[in-house]
């Protein structure tokens, strides 16, 4: 199987970002990097929309939420950002990267990543249902090999 990247690379947008009294009054830049992943399906490749993912949506999503919001964390901002570009079914793997320029004195900016990877999720969810069924399966065997000790007189 083939696998799809849309890259949205330095998106360059305002908003309200920050806790400190005068983030909150005026709006600051931030740029977007996005890599999402999805598996392309024979009918991208003979050129028929519906099964492509459409990035100019996903991106009209973001702008939109970037632009309208209010964010006292850029973690917070990451993550919801982060929930659009892995919302459609399709989506395996989906990185956000959003750097706040001219947050830190002497560094041109700080930024924060966030991964949603599907299959690893499914993975660790697996392995995890796995260590459940097992430890059931432990606790069962130990109570039907234990038989009650006899207490003696003395």
């Amino acid at each position: 199987m083939t696998n799809a990247i849309i890259n949205i690379t330095n998106l360059r947008l305002r908003t309200y970002i920050g806790f400190n009294p005068e983030e909150q009054e005026k709006q600051q830049d931030v740029v977007v990097n996005a890599e999402i992943h999805y598996p392309a399906s024979r009918l991208c490749f003979d050129d028929h929309i519906e099964g492509a993912l459409n990035y100019k949506d996903i991106t009209k999503r973001m702008i939109r939420h970037i632009e309208e919001g209010r964010f006292l964390l850029l973690e917070k901002l990451v993550a919801d950002i982060l929930d659009i570009c892995s919302e459609h079914e399709w989506v395996t793997f989906a990185k956000v990267k959003i750097d706040k320029p001219h947050a830190l004195r002497f560094a041109d900016s700080v930024s924060i990543t966030l991964i949603h990877d599907k299959l690893a999720e499914a993975a660790q969810n697996n392995h995890k249902q796995s260590q459940a069924n097992s430890a059931l399966a432990n606790d069962a065997h130990s109570k039907t090999n234990t038989e009650p000790t006899k207490q003696t007189a003395a």
